[in-house]
C-alpha cells in the first residue's frame, strides 16, 4: 500500500478522519489493545520543547508494545548542517515511523518527501494537525454535535487555529474565529478552505460578537515558541480576547472551553475559566494520548511497515 504521512489535517479523508477518531474514543472506553507493535520504533526529533505531544506520542507507542526514541536537533548531526534529506533516509532504515516537532513546516515536508517512514507532524509554525484531531476527539466526547453547534476559536489565528480550519472545511462543519487584526490565519489557507470544500468560516475582530451563543470555545496562548519578542506587542493587542467570566456570560450556558496547554493564566485564559466547571482542558489533554494510539494504528497498519 501507499506510504502515508501526516502532516496536515487534509492529508485525511472524511472518512479516514472520523475512523481515526473514533478508534480513539473505542480505545479510550474500552481500555482494550493488542500489543502489536512489540519490537517497532517510534522516533521523535524536536527543535522545540514538549511535555504532552513527546510524552503522548511516547506513551502511546508503548501501549502499543513499541519503543520509542526522542532526540532533540542538537543530539542529532542536523545541528552540524546535515541535510534533513539524509537524515529521513538513514532513520528511515532504523524506525517505523517519525514524529517531528520544529519550526518550519517546510522542515517537515523535506524529511516527509525522502522518508519511506510514516512522517508525522508534531507541531510546526503552520499546523498542529494532530492537536486539532484530538481536540475534535474531546468535543464529541464531550456530547456535541460538530454539525449543529457553534465552535469558535478566540485569538491567535495561529498553528493550531490552521489546523483547526483544515478540520472544519474537511468534516464539513460551521468554524468562528475572533482575532485581533493581522493576526487572522493565513488568507490563502482559508480561501483554499473555502473554495476547496466550500466550508463557512466566519473571521470577525470582535471577540464578544463571535462568542455569543457559543458551544465550544477554543483559545491558545498569545506568545508561541519563537515569538518571545513580540511578547510585550501581543499582550497589549490581544488583551480584549482573553477568555474570562464575563466574555464566558455570552456563550450558553453549556458551553465548553478548550485550551491545548500550556496555559499562561491571566493572559489568554484566567484561572477561573481554566479551573471552572466549564473547562475539559484535562480531558483534552488525556485524549492526545488515545488520538496518538489511533493515528499510529492508522498509519503503520496501513503500509504493513514492518
Amino acid at each position: 500500500m501507499k506510504l502515508r504521512h501526516f502532516i496536515r489535517v487534509w492529508n485525511l479523508s472524511k472518512e479516514e478522519t472520523f475512523k481515526i477518531i473514533n478508534r480513539a474514543l473505542e480505545l479510550k472506553k474500552n481500555k482494550k489493545w493488542e500489543r502489536k507493535f512489540v519490537g517497532k520504533i517510534l522516533g521523535l526529533i524536536f527543535e522545540k520543547p514538549s511535555t504532552r505531544t513527546r510524552i503522548s506520542f511516547e506513551s502511546a507507542m508503548i501501549k502499543w508494545g513499541g519503543s520509542a526514541i526522542y532526540l532533540s536537533y542538537k543530539d542529532l548531526q542536523l545541528s552540524r548542517g546535515e541535510p534533513i534529506k539524509d537524515t529521513a533516509r538513514v532513520l528511515s532504515r532504523y524506525v517505523q515511523a517519525v514524529v517531528l516537532r520544529t519550526y518550519k513546516q517546510e522542515t517537515i515536508e523535506e524529511f516527509a518527501k525522502y522518508a519511506s517512514i510514516p512522517v508525522i507532524n508534531g507541531l510546526s509554525d503552520r499546523y498542529h494537525p494532530c492537536q486539532a484531531l484530538s481536540d475534535v476527539m474531546t468535543v464529541l466526547e464531550k456530547g456535541k454535535d460538530l454539525f449543529n453547534s457553534k465552535i469558535v476559536w478566540i485569538g491567535d489565528g495561529n498553528n493550531v487555529a490552521q489546523s483547526w480550519v483544515e478540520t472544519a472545511a474537511l468534516l464539513g462543519f460551521k468554524f468562528y474565529l475572533a482575532c485581533p487584526p493581522g493576526f487572522e490565519p493565513d488568507p490563502e489557507l482559508l480561501k483554499e478552505a473555502k473554495k476547496r470544500y466550500k466550508t463557512e468560516i466566519t473571521i470577525s475582530n470582535d471577540p464578544k460578537e463571535i462568542i455569543k451563543d457559543a458551544d465550544v470555545i477554543n483559545t491558545d496562548v498569545w506568545v508561541s515558541m519563537g515569538q518571545e519578542g513580540e511578547s510585550e506587542e501581543r499582550q497589549r493587542v490581544f488583551k480584549p480576547f482573553q477568555i474570562n467570566k464575563e466574555l464566558l456570560k455570552l456563550a450558553k450556558p453549556d458551553a465548553i472551553v478548550l485550551h491545548c496547554l500550556p496555559a499562561h493564566r491571566g493572559e489568554e485564559i484566567t484561572e477561573e475559566v481554566l479551573e471552572g466547571s466549564k473547562s475539559v482542558v484535562w480531558n483534552q489533554a488525556e485524549n492526545k494520548m488515545w488520538l496518538h494510539m489511533a493515528l499510529l494504528e492508522f498509519l503503520l497498519e496501513s503500509v504493513k511497515i514492518f
